[in-house]
């Protein structure tokens, strides 16, 4: 069971604004994510509760920042409640979309897992639905996923795969780089990995 903390930065300026404290496991049904986030001066800033299939689709996402909250499943596409601070007012939202995406690795993780791609495939597009931070209001994004490398590295625990994917956002055409082993993000725009107590696990 992973367990550790990401450093999220502006993907500009570098400027880090969160840290996320993190753990996941694969299950007998998929794989789940569960974190809390705290600003850089360890204030509680938020949480992200992931849970996927076997198939990467989302079964359970549970999502909290700045007093709003997300709950949402893959039903009919994406489907999502979102709730505002005083909880007085509460919008339900439906988009036919693959998977939900945000600022936390743990999107990263299970979009990856959903489309299983290999490194001879081309390029695979996905509609996902974003919830941007600090209100987390949902966007509709549409990305270009291909696995450009896959490499093994000896570690004390055995080889270990790093995943080298290009994403690109369909809208803007920018690209970028992340680098995933099992079901810990190494690198990413706006992500760092600064501690890690255990390996990454591997998905069957």
């Amino acid at each position: 069971m992973p367990r550790g903390r990401y450093s999220l930065l502006d993907p500009h300026h570098r400027t880090p604004f969160a840290q996320e404290h993190f753990q996941c496991a694969p299950g007998p049904s998929g794989w789940r994510y569960v974190s809390r986030l705290t600003t850089p001066s360890g204030e509680p800033s938020g949480s992200v509760d992931l849970a996927i299939d076997d198939l990467g689709r989302p079964i359970r996402l549970e999502v909290h920042a700045a007093g709003w909250q997300v709950r949402g499943a893959a039903l009919d596409g994406v489907t999502w409640v979102r709730t505002d601070p005083t909880g007085s007012h509460a919008t339900e939202g439906n988009v036919r979309a693959h998977a939900f995406t945000g600022t936390s690795p743990a999107f990263l993780i299970a979009t990856a897992r959903l489309l299983r791609l290999t490194p001879s495939a081309s390029a695979t597009r996905v509609r996902l639905v974003a919830f941007t931070d600090p209100v987390l209001a949902p966007r509709t994004v549409d990305q270009s996923w291909a696995l450009v490398n896959s490499e093994a590295h000896a570690t004390d625990n055995g080889p270990l795969t790093v995943d080298e994917y290009q994403v690109t956002a369909l809208d803007t055409g920018e690209r970028h780089t992340v680098h995933i082993a099992g079901d810990v993000v190494l690198a990413a725009p706006g992500v760092e990995l600064e501690d890690l107590e255990s390996p990454p696990s591997a998905f069957r």
